[in-house]
């Protein structure tokens, strides 16, 4: 198993819209770097769910529940995708961007060195160590 983190605006889509639907499709993405990491998800695979601009904090685990497919949204044909994500475990408590970058353990997350990049990988240390933050442990 992969682990993963995607970003998400919560006025745009929050966690707790993530919830109430029960299943969503992740589109509109629209980075080449993003979009290998969509590509590279697998069914099972479990995605740190992170507020950004608002909140700025990584709210819940969601899991991967259907692998790459064309993204709908896309309006040219330029190869872009989408994962379907479900709700898995809201954390016990926020871990912040604060948070994150003041762990040393963390510094070579991709949170902290590509900030802007709407999913990314997490290894397996850095999943622990959220964990352990978010009172998961």
């Amino acid at each position: 198993m992969a682990y993963w983190l995607v970003k998400s605006e919560p006025f745009k889509y929050s966690w707790e819209q993530l919830e109430k639907d029960k299943q969503t499709m992740w589109d509109g993405v629209r980075n080449y770097a993003a979009r290998l990491h969509l590509k590279a998800m697998k069914k099972g695979d479990e995605v740190l769910f992170y507020h950004s601009n608002e909140g700025v904090e990584i709210v819940g685990i969601a899991k991967v529940a259907r692998e790459f497919y064309p993204d709908p949204t896309a309006e040219d044909d330029d190869g872009w995708v989408v994962v379907d994500l479900k709700p898995h475990k809201k954390l016990k408590k926020p871990v912040t961007l604060v948070q994150v970058k003041a762990d040393k353990r963390l510094a070579n997350m991709a949170l902290v060195r590509l900030g802007r990049l709407s999913v990314q990988p997490v290894t397996e240390e850095e999943w622990k160590i959220v964990m352990e933050m978010g009172g998961m442990k």
